[in-house]
C-alpha cells in the first residue's frame, strides 16, 4: 500500500481528478477528499455533535448520516463522510472512509462514524508527519486527495491523473510552505545567534518535528523519547531545538487564528 497526495487550488480540479481515478480503476474506498468551507454553525446546526479530546488519527467521529456522500457531480466517496472544525485549520468537509478521519479532530464533527478497527487498519501506512502540509493547504482554501494505492502502478497512475487535473505535489507545496517562512525563521534564528544557511536542514527537522501530531501539545523535554526514536542524535543540536520551538509556536499562532 502507498499513500499518493495531491493538493488543488479548487474543488472542481479535484473532483475532475476523482472522476479519472476511478475511470482508470481506483476503487471509490480508496479516494479521500478534505476541502474547506463548512462553518462551526453549519456544523452544530447538521446533526449532533461530540468533541474529541485531540488532532490526528484514532478518534471516531460523532454523529451520523445515512448513506454515501455524493461528490464530483453525484459520484460517491466510500461511505463516510463529516464536518469538522479543525483548531489551527478552520472547518472543513472531509469524504472518504480515511478521510473523515484523516486530520482526526480537534474539535466539533458530525458525520459518519468509523469504526476503530477499520480506522486503524486504514490509517497504518500513513504518514502522520505529512498533516501539517494538508492542514496549510486548507488553511489557503484548497482541496486535498488523498489516495492509498494498492500498489507502486497504481500510485504511479494516481499520481500522473492528479498532475493532469492541476494537483500539486506534496513535495512542491512542503517545498513552498518553508520558503514562506524562511525569511522570517532565519531573522529569529540570527538573533539568537544562530546562522540559519548554515544549520538549516537541522532547524527545519526541529520546526517540522513539532507539528507532528504526536508532539504538538507537548515541550521538548516531554517529547524527547519520541523524538530520539525519530531524529535519533540530531535531536540533540542546538538548532534543532530551537526549529522544535518555533514549530511549537508556529503552531501555537495557527490555533489562535484560525480558533473560529
Amino acid at each position: 500500500m502507498e499513500t499518493v497526495a495531491g493538493i488543488f487550488r479548487s474543488r472542481a480540479q479535484a473532483e475532475s481528478a476523482v472522476q479519472n481515478l476511478v475511470s482508470a480503476g481506483v476503487s471509490t474506498e480508496k479516494i479521500n477528499l478534505l476541502t474547506p468551507g463548512t462553518t462551526p454553525e453549519e456544523i452544530e446546526s447538521t446533526v449532533p455533535t461530540t468533541e474529541t479530546e485531540q488532532p490526528g488519527m484514532g478518534s471516531a467521529i460523532g454523529g451520523t448520516v445515512g448513506g454515501a456522500i455524493g461528490i464530483a457531480g453525484g459520484m460517491q466517496i466510500g461511505a463516510a463522510a463529516a464536518s469538522l472544525f479543525i483548531p489551527g485549520v478552520g472547518p472543513i468537509f472531509a469524504a472518504g472512509l480515511l478521510g473523515a478521519a484523516l486530520l482526526g479532530a480537534g474539535g466539533a464533527a458530525t458525520g459518519a462514524v468509523l469504526g476503530g478497527e477499520v480506522e486503524n487498519n486504514l490509517a497504518d501506512g500513513i504518514p502522520h508527519d505529512e498533516l501539517y502540509i494538508y492542514e496549510d493547504a486548507l488553511r489557503q482554501g484548497r482541496t486535498v486527495i488523498v489516495v492509498i494505492a494498492e500498489d507502486g502502478t497504481q500510485a504511479d497512475a494516481a499520481r500522473a491523473i492528479m498532475a493532469q487535473a492541476g494537483a500539486e505535489s506534496l513535495d512542491a507545496a512542503r517545498e513552498s510552505w518553508w520558503v514562506g517562512l524562511r525569511d522570517a525563521e532565519a531573522e529569529h534564528y540570527r538573533g539568537q545567534g544562530g546562522d540559519l544557511a548554515a544549520e538549516e536542514a537541522r532547524y527545519r527537522s526541529g520546526f517540522v518535528a513539532a507539528l507532528d501530531p504526536a508532539t504538538r501539545s507537548k515541550s521538548y523535554d516531554e517529547a524527547n523519547e519520541f523524538l530520539r526514536k525519530q531524529y535519533g542524535e540530531e535531536c540533540s543540536e542546538n538548532a534543532f531545538k530551537c526549529g522544535y520551538e518555533r514549530g511549537q509556536a508556529y503552531h501555537r499562532g495557527m490555533v489562535e487564528r484560525y480558533k473560529g
